[in-house]
């Protein structure tokens, strides 16, 4: 088990943790929560003897980290998965740890068979991507097979199938009785992996519960209702029934109704008491991410603004499109202007026309030839003309 007892570390004038006191039990998955800067890191540094306190004092199985015999054996850790010598190979990492551990070398390649990598076992871990980095980590955390378990975000760099593996790997451990405490900001992935919370904020203490208890108490539930889209009226006469039975209503967007302060079953009641009939009713319950940023909102150091120049775009009229902007080019009758210079447009002859058509390339230059090679010239065949037409009576015969 760890226990924080009114943990405080400061860095000269600033506090990073305040008067922090908590337990992590075994048996449990424990999530460790708060925005960046709350000093999650620092007290994952604290507990495994990494930076000394400046109050207050931590303990993992009743003693300091610094103070446990054989702390290899006892407590394995993930802090950061880069503090691996990039010339060595996996194998030889996890074997240098052992070898100051007194652990025997078989136990290397179980643990990079239980993180996968035993076929780049021999590779140089320079090489290793941000995930391979993070099962090498972890590898490392569980060599010497200890009960006490920190990671701080390990499935930071992790695919898909990476993730779920690192989750059922951290419910196995929790089940065979470790204590596993785990860092992240993946709250999708905590909701589905931890057992318990532990929430800080600016160094402070903000929740220490089960995720279900930090869901309902900091989150407001609500039934989902919709009516017919044919009949508004009935929509406004079931809004008067559940307000006028304790409730709060408020239209959602695409013409639903939010209810809160009222069960399912008493808003199915009211319905039919007042002859509506309904489309849906279906309860609303909030994720950890939406009960995490109600809670954290007021701990936040590193908020986002507004982009300035957002404005400074011309906003497209509704329901128009601009047409795209194609280069016109002048079609004359009997020869191919010259191409104008560049940023200057060519005049128009009076009487051409001009046709959206992208600009052809001009055709290459044809090759000089000795004019003694050229073939002779044969003239056109004369061509026959039309007779002249006869005089009209209007015109002077002469």
């Amino acid at each position: 088990m760890i226990e924080a007892v009114g943990l405080t570390k400061r860095y000269g004038d600033k506090t990073a943790v305040h008067n922090l006191s908590f337990q992590v039990r075994p048996g449990a998955v424990t999530g460790f929560l708060g925005p960046n800067g709350a000093g999650k890191s620092t007290t994952m540094r604290m507990i495994l003897g990494l930076d000394t306190p400046s109050e207050g004092t931590v303990t993992i199985g009743g003693r300091p980290f610094r103070q446990t015999p054989n702390a290899p054996r006892q407590v394995g850790a993930l802090l950061d998965a880069k503090a691996v010598h990039g010339g060595r190979s996996a194998r030889n990492h996890l074997l240098s740890l052992a070898q100051l551990s007194g652990i025997p070398a078989r136990r290397v390649d179980e643990v990079l068979g239980v993180v996968g990598l035993q076929e780049v076992a021999r590779k140089r871990s320079k090489g290793f991507s941000l995930g391979m980095g993070q099962r090498l980590g972890i590898a490392a955390a569980l060599l010497g097979d200890p009960q006490v378990l920190l990671f701080d975000e390990p499935v930071n760099g992790l695919d898909p199938e990476g993730i779920l593996w690192v989750r059922n790997l951290m419910k196995q451990l929790a089940a065979e009785g470790r204590t596993v405490f785990v860092s992240s900001h993946l709250m999708s992935e905590m909701a589905l992996t931890a057992d318990h919370l532990i929430v800080i904020g600016r160094g402070q203490l903000l929740a220490d519960m089960s995720v279900t208890d930090f869901i309902s108490a900091n989150s407001a539930d609500f039934a989902r209702v919709r009516t017919p889209d044919t009949d508004p009226a009935l929509r406004e006469k079931l809004s008067a029934a559940l307000n006028g039975a304790g409730g709060q209503v408020m239209p959602e967007p695409d013409g639903a109704l939010r209810v809160m302060g009222l069960e399912l079953p008493r808003i199915s009641d009211l319905a039919h008491e007042t002859g509506v009939r309904l489309w849906e009713l279906s309860p609303h319950r909030a994720s950890l991410e939406e009960a995490y940023m109600r809670m954290t909102q007021g701990a936040v150091d590193y908020r986002s603004s507004d982009d300035k120049k957002s404005g400074l775009m011309e906003q497209a009229r509704p329901g128009f499109a601009p047409p795209p902007q194609v280069p016109e080019v002048p079609q004359q009758g009997w020869y191919a202007p010259p191409p104008p210079a560049q940023g200057v447009q060519a005049p128009f002859a009076p009487g051409t026309r001009t046709a959206a058509v992208p600009p052809v390339p001009p055709a290459p230059a044809a090759p000089v030839q000795d004019p003694r090679l050229a073939p002779p010239v044969v003239p056109p065949a004369p061509q026959a003309t039309a007779p002249a037409a006869a005089p009209t009576l209007s015109e002077d015969p002469r």
